[in-house]
C-alpha cells in the first residue's frame, strides 16, 4: 500500500489543521492506520491510530482533547484533525499502515510526511 499525506503548513498557536492521508490500495479496510510525528532532535512518536472499523484512539497524551483521528473507507483516506495547536506540536507528521491481521503490531507502510509548524 502506498500512502500520500498532505495538509500540513505553517499556522499560529490556537489554529487548526486537518491532515489527510490517501492510501492506494483496493483493500483499505484490511489496514489499521496511524499518525506519527517526529520533531527535530526527537524520536518518532505515535499520535493516533484507527482500526478498519473506525474505532480510533489518540495515543499521545498531549494531544488528547485536541486531536481526532478518523477515516473514510469509501475514499481510502485517514484524517487527523488537530485543534488548538501549540508550538510543541511542530513536527513532521507521517501516516502509516499495518495489516490488521498481522502478528506484529508494528506499522510497516509509511507515507512521506507532511510538515506542521506552529508559531507562537
Amino acid at each position: 500500500v502506498q500512502l500520500q499525506a498532505c495538509g500540513g503548513g505553517l499556522v499560529q498557536a490556537g489554529d487548526s489543521l486537518r491532515l489527510s492521508c490517501a492510501a492506494s490500495t483496493r483493500t483499505f479496510t484490511n489496514y489499521d492506520m496511524g499518525w506519527f510525528r517526529q520533531a527535530p532532535g526527537k524520536e518518532r512518536e505515535i499520535v493516533a491510530r484507527i482500526r478498519p472499523s473506525g474505532i480510533g484512539a489518540i495515543n499521545l497524551d498531549s494531544a488528547k482533547g485536541r486531536f481526532t483521528i478518523s477515516r473514510d473507507n469509501a475514499k481510502n483516506t485517514v484524517y487527523l484533525q488537530m485543534n488548538s495547536l501549540k508550538p510543541e506540536d511542530t513536527a513532521v507528521y507521517y501516516c502509516a499502515a499495518r495489516l490488521y491481521t498481522s502478528v506484529s503490531m508494528d506499522f510497516n507502510f509509511w507515507g512521506q510526511g507532511t510538515q506542521v509548524t506552529v508559531s507562537s
